[in-house]
């Protein structure tokens, strides 16, 4: 009887995304470590500059629930980036960079996803060359230097609170629960569900199955698109780097929140503590005073972490 009510709980314990275990180890660092550090301000300050990061998390959920991937983000946020700080379109305001932003990425994304659910070539691929050709466009359009300053709007923005909280963290709030809703309440998101069950059944029961695809990484293009604007605001510059490392964080974020290829039991909210374990591993690494070797290495070693997690995860019913 007791290894039957043990075996029970082990399995609820697997089935419990391990960025809530992360969080809570390294919260509790910080707090013993530096107890002042845990203020709304101050944490504020560094939960923000990790809202790219979790927005793109969004997008990457979603393409993993079809048992895909999206490794263009980073080149959506450089080729994003360069358009609001090159100067290419002078005059233009705010409502004209999010458009051309936004539509900046739902192309990327629906090429993405035409490439990967109708011509069935491979989402790894794809997704890393479109996010290599962008890069390469943007250093050869600005000569391989930073292009120049993003409009003053965009950082005001970025700096703004609402009831003490930081708007680009409650932007991400809310974005992260309308993206839930999406999943959870609407047919499309039970056309995910199914394509990531079994792709072959959810055909055969009326699921269509590469629009489904298609439309994943076309909501993926889109989100990678409103990243772009929050890192834009939040550098405030031009820049040939920016964002580039961000989607293979993106993996380990949305993996060690509990979504695996296919399978999504941590929902959007596994993840989105995946990405606050980044924000909160680089406060725990400053407070002991660790370099950035030390941080890269740390950070390494949770994006292994989370790989090793997906392998145990694909194993376990």
């Amino acid at each position: 009887m007791a290894a039957v009510l043990a075996n029970r709980i082990a399995r609820r314990l697997r089935h419990i995304p391990p960025s809530y275990f992360v969080f809570i180890v390294l919260l509790a660092t910080l707090w013993i470590a530096r107890p002042n550090m845990l203020n709304l301000n101050i944490m504020g300050i560094f939960i923000r500059q990790i809202v790219p990061l979790g927005i793109l998390v969004l997008g990457q959920l979603v393409v993993m629930r079809v048992k895909s991937i999206d490794l263009s983000g980073g080149g959506i946020i450089l080729l994003i980036n360069y358009f609001i700080s090159s100067g290419s379109f002078p005059g233009a305001g705010l409502p004209f960079f999010i458009m051309l932003a936004l539509a900046t990425g739902l192309v990327i994304g629906l090429f993405n996803g035409l490439m990967i659910g109708n011509r069935r070539v491979s989402a790894v691929i794809v997704t890393l060359a479109v996010s290599i050709i962008l890069v390469g466009l943007v250093q050869f359009l600005s000569s391989g230097n930073p292009p120049g300053d993003v409009p003053r709007l965009f950082n005001d923005l970025y700096n703004t609170k609402f009831l003490s909280v930081p708007t680009p963290v409650l932007f991400w709030i809310l974005l992260t629960a309308a993206v839930s809703l999406l999943l959870s309440r609407t047919v499309f998101g039970r056309y995910i569900a199914s394509v990531g069950e079994n792709a072959e059944a959810a055909h055969f029961s009326g699921v269509p199955v590469q629009r489904t695809v298609v439309l994943a990484h076309t909501l993926a293009g889109l989100i990678a698109a409103i990243a772009a604007l929050v890192q834009t605001g939040s550098i405030a510059v031009g820049s040939v780097r920016v964002g580039l490392d961000l989607p293979i964080l993106a993996v380990a974020a949305t993996i060690l929140g509990g979504v695996v290829f296919g399978r999504g039991d941590g929902g959007v909210w596994g993840p989105f503590f995946g990405a606050l374990c980044f924000a909160l591993l680089f406060v725990v690494m400053t407070v002991l005073g660790v370099d950035e070797p030390g941080k890269l290495i740390a950070q390494g070693v949770i994006i292994l972490g989370a790989a090793i997690f997906y392998g145990v995860r694909v194993r376990t019913p």
